[in-house]
């Protein structure tokens, strides 16, 4: 556990009005103690099952974010356990969290996911669907469902270049939305960002970061 780059990532998030989410898949309760025993509230999940363990036992103020892809039939048993689900990447998906939600008589929270990296194992809404995007979140068939904003993640790659006309894309993509639908009571989140990019995520208007190694260590 890095708690100097603990309080070094709040500082900087702090400043730029920005979020931390610290990752702690595969990591331990022990561990997500430690640092929930320094401030720090927001933590990301890829695992349902992982997720809903560790909420089980640790305290319950944790916003648990859930960070991974997500399977439709993992659905029920994920709605009414998180903060904020980060990787909705179809309509299908949307449809069904609305329907569980619906069933349950609650409001989840999730990102729309946009691919933008140059990877053909990443998912999500295309990077031109600025128009379908709109038509989601003001359709009243979503009604249990509050879409906050965008998630994206780059390309895994030590040229700088891709990264930032990545994530400017990104912005691009979300201002056009923010601006079609007027309302940035709902619609005000970007997730974009994690330990080996998140500076250049900040320049470009990233509200959350999604930071796991640089706080845990390797996995």
């Amino acid at each position: 556990m890095n708690l100097e780059a603990f309080k070094n990532l709040i500082k900087i998030t702090e400043q730029q009005n920005a979020k931390l989410i610290a990752v702690s898949k595969t990591k331990p309760a022990e561990q997500i103690l430690e640092l929930y025993n320094a401030g720090q509230r927001d933590f990301g999940e890829n695992r349902v099952d992982e997720l809903l363990s560790k909420s089980s036992e640790l305290p319950n103020d944790i916003n648990w974010h859930f960070i991974g892809t997500l399977q439709s039939k993992k659905v029920k048993k994920l709605i009414g356990q998180t903060h904020l689900i980060h990787s909705v990447d179809s309509i299908k998906l949307l449809s069904t969290i609305q329907e569980v939600s619906a069933r349950k008589g609650i409001k989840t929270n999730v990102l729309l996911q946009i691919k933008i990296a140059q990877e053909t194992t990443k998912q999500g809404f295309s990077l031109a669907s600025k128009n379908e995007l709109v038509s989601l979140i003001q359709s009243s068939e979503f009604s249990h469902v509050n879409i906050r904003g965008l998630m994206g993640m780059a390309t895994f790659t030590n040229d700088v270049s891709i990264v930032k006309g990545e994530f400017q894309s990104l912005k691009i993509l979300f201002d056009a939305i923010a601006d079609a639908i007027d309302d940035d009571t709902i619609f005000k989140e970007l997730s974009m960002g994690m330990s080996g990019d998140y500076a250049l995520a900040l320049v470009h208007g990233s509200t959350m970061l999604r930071i796991g190694s640089a706080l845990f260590g390797s996995r």
